[in-house]
């Protein structure tokens, strides 16, 4: 019987250094491409206006969110969980939902965006590219957050690792339950 191999170890995608487990991301601007960041280099990126931006890492529940079951199919994503975030290249904001072959995109109307956004001014408050909402309305369940769009990413690798069958299987939707609770904790911390 031999040794469980050892977890790969990172490295910051622009000086090198050795990352932790738990360490900061950059979006590239232009093609959206998430880099792996030590602490040092990621104090580099805070102006919105560079080539890079540096993802928050802030997550908030938004338990008094307003969005009706019409306003959802409005948005026609095939399924009950997405991320809405505002993509300043193109100037709209897109969605992103998951599915086993990796992420959808899909652009919003801007109508409806801006029916949500009055009715739910937080969403005002999001930063373009590096943040936004994710609507999860699976069964009865209807739970909104605000979250960096790394926290996005990792949800879709969840579902693309762990997806079998038609509809998922019970272990993916397992991961996802604790993946939600995660959120929340991380949101009381």
């Amino acid at each position: 019987m031999s040794a469980p191999s050892p977890a790969p170890v990172e490295f910051c995608d622009f000086c090198h250094a050795h990352l932790r487990e738990t360490h900061q991301h950059l979006i590239g601007q232009a093609n959206r491409k998430l880099m792996c960041v030590c602490d040092a280099c990621a104090v580099l990126f805070s102006d919105p206006r560079q080539k890079y931006r540096r993802v928050p890492r802030q997550v908030k529940v938004l338990p008094e969110f307003k969005m009706s079951d019409s306003q959802w199919d409005g948005m026609m994503i095939p399924i009950g969980i997405a991320f809405l975030f505002q993509n300043s290249t193109v100037n709209r904001v897109m969605a992103i939902y998951p599915s086993p072959a990796g992420p959808v995109e899909s652009m919003l109307t801007l109508d409806l965006w801006e029916e949500i956004a009055a009715e739910n001014p937080e969403l005002r408050t999001m930063q373009s590219d590096v943040e936004g909402l994710l609507v999860y309305r699976v069964g009865t369940a209807r739970e909104h957050f605000i979250i960096p769009i790394d926290e996005c990413f990792k949800l879709i690798g969840l579902i693309r690792i762990k997806w079998k069958g038609f509809s998922g299987g019970m272990e993916m939707w397992q991961e996802i339950g604790k993946f939600l609770e995660r959120l929340k904790e991380s949101s009381r911390g």
